[in-house]
């Protein structure tokens, strides 16, 4: 039964306390926030009756306790879906962006507890940010982190459903405004050039600068995985040098191994030569003034390259209308430093490496993603491929086929021509066969023997036709001597 009391006994000041057994058997305590004993006994007596109905499984246990979870703040749930992120190893980076736009979310369509959340607020969220120009990719951003929060709600019993079941996230496809163009090798050559010349840029070296360069494209690495390399993750020294990155540090959260040209690993290894195991291969800039670095090199390439004509009027004008070594080409698409890893799959499709081999080493999930991006890219082997089935719809031609008239018969004189064509091919074919053990030692005996004749099932049978019990049970033919099969 259920009890009331007081902290430090009856007389004392304070509210009355109320002590139950849950329908687990558990014992509760509950401030009642009352001084009044008999209202106390009362409330005591409610959680009791409450306690008794889960027991007795009028009220669904789970249900409660869902309703309980259901009324808490969505601040307190973001604090637990904090941890299960970190819990995750997510980056720092992933998990501020998605907890700010669950907050942003909740600001907007006036969510304060978990069941507050519904797919019409959401959903104004979306059509508000498509309203002030934001991008496909931005609002998928946004209504990803919110939809991956009520999963994890409804996953965890604090909701009793999913709650934007039916919310849809635009394609990102279908409005990208930040296309990424690749490096074109002539353009790279000029950017060597002219970076192996240029002056230090935001701390960095132009040594050190064009070997970050040749590193990003030899294995397609990002930023924040260059910037995490360290002395002990190079091995340069075996007959196949590689570049090893810590699962901690890479996106997809698992350890990468990158195979790398024996030139670019002995650049690597003059520079390591005096730095400590731990010490970073690269001192990078700020991750905002990578790119900046990057287009700052490109910017002295294209000059370079536009002086080269100084003296010639017309092919001046015609470099400066081209978007050879642009930041940005004729098609909108920009050049920052991720464009550097994009460069590195570009070519290895280019150069004809089979897809999977280019999904491997730029570790893209699914080879769908390779082929989306880079497909377009891959030697075409289209017109050669239907060439080919040219070859197997022509009819066959032996040489029997070909003496054949055919301007003069019939369809069915043609049929039986080119049955007979067909036969000849066959036989011509069994002309280099190897023969059994026993016919050959029969061969080497002086018998000649007969070369055994296909008959095609459509031929008429002859009416004489005879059962021979020492062929087997077939029909012969007296004509040909062919066995037919029963049919």
């Amino acid at each position: 039964m259920a009890s009331v009391f007081k902290r430090g006994g009856s007389k004392a000041k304070g509210p009355w306390y109320a002590a139950w057994y849950d329908h687990q058997g558990r014992r509760k305590t509950s401030c009642t926030r009352t001084t009044d004993k008999a209202s106390a006994t009362r409330i005591a007596n409610k959680f009791e009756a409450e306690a008794a109905l889960r027991r007795d499984g009028v009220i669904d246990a789970t249900m409660d306790s869902i309703g309980r979870q259901s009324q808490r703040t969505i601040k307190e749930h973001l604090l637990d879906f904090k941890s299960k992120l970190q819990a995750g190893n997510r980056t720092a980076k992933h998990i501020r962006s998605t907890v700010s736009f669950v907050e942003a979310i909740a600001e907007h369509a006036d969510f304060h507890t978990a069941a507050d959340i519904s797919a019409d607020g959401v959903n104004r969220y979306a059509g508000k940010l498509r309203d002030e120009g934001r991008a496909a990719r931005t609002i998928s951003a946004h209504l990803s982190a919110m939809t991956a929060f009520t999963k994890w709600l409804a996953a965890h019993h604090k909701l009793p459903r999913d709650p934007l079941q039916s919310v849809k996230k635009p394609n990102p496809q279908t409005d990208r405004r930040h296309k990424r163009r690749m490096l074109l090798p002539d353009e790279w050559q000029c950017l060597e050039a002219a970076t192996r010349i240029a002056g230090e840029r935001f701390g960095m070296e132009a040594s050190e600068r064009l070997t970050l360069y040749r590193t990003a494209i030899q294995t397609g690495l990002r930023s924040g995985e260059l910037r995490s390399l360290t002395r002990g993750g190079l091995y340069l020294d075996g007959e196949q040098p590689f570049i090893t990155c810590k699962a901690e540090s890479t996106k997809n959260r698992k350890d990468a191994r990158l195979y790398i040209q024996t030139n670019l690993a002995r650049e690597l290894a003059v520079m390591i030569a005096t730095k400590s195991p731990q010490a970073p291969i690269f001192k990078l800039p700020h991750e905002t003034n990578v790119a900046r670095m990057l287009r700052d090199d490109l910017s002295d390439a294209r000059k370079a390259w536009l002086s080269e004509a100084k003296h010639d009027p017309d092919e001046r004008l015609q470099r400066e209308q081209s978007d050879f070594l642009s930041p940005t080409n004729h098609e909108g698409e920009q050049f920052d430093f991720h464009c550097l890893r994009h460069t590195c799959g570009a070519w290895l499709a280019m150069t004809g490496v089979h897809p999977k081999t280019v999904q491997t080493v730029m570790r893209h999930s699914a080879i769908t993603l390779t082929m989306d991006t880079y497909g377009h890219l891959f030697p075409g082997q289209e017109a050669d491929a239907v060439g080919r089935l040219q070859s197997m719809m022509k009819p066959v031609q032996s040489e029997a086929w070909q003496s054949t008239g055919t301007d003069d018969l019939s369809t069915s004189e043609v049929a039986v021509a080119q049955r007979q064509a067909q036969r000849a091919s066959f036989k011509t074919a069994q002309s280099g066969a190897i023969g059994c053990d026993g016919l050959e030692n029969e061969a080497a005996a002086g018998e000649s023997r007969k070369p055994l004749q296909i008959a095609d099932l459509s031929d008429p049978m002859q009416e004489n036709a005879s059962t021979d019990a020492s062929s087997g049970g077939g029909i012969r033919t007296p004509d040909t001597r062919i066995m037919i099969p029963l049919l």
